[in-house]
């Protein structure tokens, strides 16, 4: 509880005064041949004082409610500026690839690994840190593109991110083709900001592979029609040199080592000319380092103002002290009432 006007309540050292003064003072006296007629009065000496009790217990209370006694309650209004964000991601064929640690040197080794989940294949790790980034942006609007020999809309911008999760959790590698066109996921994604009327727009391109489809515009161009729509792009490569690919042979599944397809060059350039950022990411922690420099990157503007609501109790209290006023003032005039 706090007070609106602490200070009045420095009334009280006044009030406590006049109450040991008018309790201290000497009765005044008189001479009177006998004092029987009095004793009446005498036998009630301690009920008397009890309209005057009432008084100053009004009188109290009014200087109590003076001070305006409240009870605050604090809310804070969060006020998000949020970010809108589309993610695409590969889901080429060459996705299902595990990037292989240098402390793997044995086909058993890396078996062993797959098998007890130790490791990871690309998409799966893509994954990973796609839904960590997600979690950490709960006020920014995030969508979702898949792509591989075309590009599929997953998910529009939504603030439903447990909607957008469950999509994600969907996407596998080749489920529409294992080709690698990079510009349609840049156009379909930009389509889609493009309709925004967030201040920031942003989309984050995740492949290991180079372009190989054909399409009507390259993905520089479509990079150049990002900026046109002040849509930023940041490329993640991923994938490292030492890849194997679960392979079906005559001896039955094989890991077969792979040959690097990326193409440095290209997210490089789709990034410098969208005004964005290209990350390589070798394997799970160079993923993760990315993903955190772009959320770090991407900030969301938050107001946090403050406000007190107040419960006043003054009111009350004026009108108790009134009630008990008016008992005393009735007390006072009538069964206390004293006749000459």
């Amino acid at each position: 509880m706090t007070f609106a006007y602490p200070w009045l309540l420095l009334l009280y050292l006044p009030y406590l005064a006049l109450l040991f003064y008018l309790r201290r003072r000497p009765a005044p006296a008189v001479v009177v041949a006998s004092a029987q007629p009095f004793a009446a009065a005498t036998s009630r000496k301690k009920s008397l004082g009890l309209p005057f009790i009432l008084f100053t217990l009004a009188a109290g209370l009014l200087i109590f409610a003076l001070a305006r006694p409240r009870l605050g309650s604090e809310k804070i209004v969060l006020r998000a500026d949020g970010i809108d964000i589309m993610l695409a991601l590969d889901l080429s064929g060459s996705m299902k690839c595990y990037d292989v640690p240098k402390n793997i040197t044995t086909h058993k080794q890396l078996r062993n690994a797959v098998e007890n989940r130790e490791l990871k294949n690309r998409l799966e790790i893509a994954k990973e840190e796609i839904r960590k980034f997600i979690i950490q942006r709960p006020n920014d609007r995030i969508g979702l593109v898949g792509f591989a020999n075309m590009a599929y809309n997953a998910s529009p911008p939504t603030l439903d991110h447990g909607w957008l999760l469950a999509n994600l959790e969907r996407l596998q590698p080749g489920i529409i083709g294992d080709g690698t066109g990079i510009a349609s996921p840049i156009a379909s994604a930009v389509h889609r900001l493009a309709k925004s009327d967030s201040k920031r727009r942003v989309l984050v391109l995740f492949t290991d592979g180079s372009n190989n489809v054909n399409a009507r515009i390259s993905p520089r161009q479509a990079a150049k029609f990002a900026k046109t729509c002040d849509v930023a792009i940041y490329t993640v490569g991923i994938g490292s040199d030492n890849a194997f690919s679960l392979q079906n042979t005559f001896a039955g599944p094989q890991f077969m080592q792979i040959s690097g397809q990326f193409d440095e060059s290209l997210l490089h350039d789709i990034a410098t000319f969208s005004d964005g950022k290209y990350y390589r990411a070798y394997d799970q922690d160079g993923l993760e380092k990315a993903m955190n420099d772009i959320n770090k990157l991407e900030k969301t503007s938050v107001e946090q103002p403050k406000y007190i609501e107040y419960k006043e109790f003054a009111p009350t209290i004026i009108a108790l002290a009134l009630a008990v006023l008016v008992i005393g003032f009735m007390l006072d005039n009538s069964l206390y009432l004293k006749l000459p």
